[in-house]
């Protein structure tokens, strides 16, 4: 069994046996554990689940869109990625601007509601098609504030000024691989409020180590949901250390994964179960075009896997 895949299993096993009951501003109710950590070594093969599929291209898509200082789902679109189409949809049928059927009540896609189910489908296709043909409509609805995209490189001081901090730890790691400075936070006071971002930080800051030639990076993630996102944030900073390992002409070592509120959606349960049941696979391999030498020049079909043949995927709903 792989080594990387059984401390994700475990994390679920464990947060199953002793998570507490906890309310979530979803309504959803979780299962919830505090502080947990995992050591994924990336010289074992890439961190991608095969006890449950896991879409590699919209993880890459995601990671470069953050990369870009994009905070437009546009982009996402463009490259079949909705990932984070719930929160801006929420933003168009909660605003003055929007005229159709009443789409505020999110609670019922979980409760199996057919004709709610059908009607927001209706409704978020044709947000999407606006959002891709529409300048004006992206950019009024399409746009989530001050996520991870802004805040990694467009970090706005008190003094009018922005911080490129991503391209800043790149450069430190050539110049200085010993430091002990080399983080990114996405994490703004001033804008973990629904006004600012449409969703605050969840992975709130990473440092980058290096030792022996190799580069780490440990995650801080305030809040995971532990069956839909975690397995994403494990594959996109697993990937995101290769590649700025590549452009430092480093090689990979350890992800580190330190979970604040680390939950389980009640409504994650049966399908846990299913995921729990499977026997793992080999970890792929990841393959960067050797070609590209800066992070920022990195398109999607730069990355691959090879040898990845997980279980199928599980299909979840996702608390928003």
């Amino acid at each position: 069994m792989s080594t990387s895949e059984q401390q994700y299993l475990d994390l679920l096993r464990h947060v199953l046996k002793h998570g507490a009951r906890k309310e979530d501003r979803t309504g959803t109710g979780t299962l919830s554990v505090f502080g947990y950590q995992m050591r994924f070594d990336l010289q074992a093969g890439f961190p991608l689940l095969t006890t449950k599929r896991v879409p590699l291209r919209l993880i890459a898509s995601e990671l470069l869109w953050f990369m870009k200082g994009d905070t437009n789902i546009r982009y996402l679109l463009q490259h079949r990625n909705h990932i984070w189409n719930e929160w801006a949809f929420k933003k168009w049928v909660e605003s003055e601007a929007y005229d159709g059927p009443d789409m505020t009540n999110f609670g019922l896609r979980s409760q199996q509601d057919e004709e709610f189910n059908r009607l927001y489908q209706e409704q978020e296709q044709l947000f999407v098609g606006r959002i891709l043909n529409d300048e004006h409509f992206a950019a009024e609805f399409g746009d989530l504030g001050n996520v991870y995209g802004k805040q990694w490189r467009r970090w706005q001081t008190s003094q009018g000024e922005t911080i490129d901090q991503l391209q800043n730890v790149i450069a430190e790691i050539k110049r200085n691989p010993d430091s002990r400075r080399l983080l990114v936070t996405a994490w703004s006071p001033e804008d973990a409020t629904p006004q600012r971002s449409a969703l605050p930080p969840c992975h709130t800051m990473f440092q980058f180590y290096v030792a022996n030639n190799k580069l780490s990076c440990q995650l801080y993630q305030r809040s995971g949901d532990i069956f839909l996102g975690i397995p994403f944030n494990i594959a996109s900073y697993a990937l995101l250390t290769h590649m700025i390992a590549q452009e430092c002409g480093l090689d990979v070592g350890e992800f580190v994964h330190t979970i604040g509120d680390a939950h389980i959606y009640l409504n994650h349960l049966d399908q846990i179960d299913t995921q729990l049941a499977r026997e793992p696979k080999p970890l792929p391999a990841l393959k960067l075009n050797p070609d590209v030498s800066s992070v920022f020049d990195f398109e999607v079909d730069d990355i691959q896997v090879e040898s990845y043949e997980p279980h199928p995927s599980i299909k979840a709903p996702v608390a928003v």
